[in-house]
């Protein structure tokens, strides 16, 4: 008889079911609004400090969310039997479907929900079109 992990069968279960409904377990759950002149993406991770967080904007339109948590307390009352909460990552890109300014974006982390806001990119205003004589 083998000794069989439950977390294991637990964690394989979720896979097959994630696979079945197009769902990845590892993905951060993501809204992305669109408020008119800009979009607004929330995202849930929860147990994260801000200082495990990283936001990146690439190509106005590619907005990647990381979060990386590492515990390097060490205990010397006793050995640990089992440690699941050693190190911690997520991470999702969501593309826009517009361009954005880069310069306006803002973003702020309470309660386990990461908000970007991300203003539109307008159009220019020096760019009234070309006159195109008639003759």
């Amino acid at each position: 008889m083998t000794d069989r992990d439950p977390f294991d069968e637990l964690e394989r279960a979720f896979d097959v079911l994630g696979e079945q409904f197009g769902v990845d377990a590892d993905t951060v759950p993501t809204d992305v609004v669109d408020e008119g002149d800009a979009f607004v993406v929330r995202a849930d991770l929860p147990g994260f400090d801000t200082d495990d967080l990283d936001v990146q904007l690439a190509e106005d339109r590619k907005l990647t969310v990381s979060a990386e948590h590492s515990e390097t307390s060490s205990h010397e009352d006793g050995r640990y039997v089992q440690r699941e909460r050693r190190r911690r990552s997520a991470s999702r890109t969501v593309v826009l479907p517009e361009p954005v300014d880069e310069t306006g974006t803002e973003a702020t982390y309470d309660s386990g929900v990461l908000t970007v806001r991300l203003p539109k990119v307008g159009p220019a205003d020096d760019d009234e079109g070309t006159d195109i004589p008639v003759n």
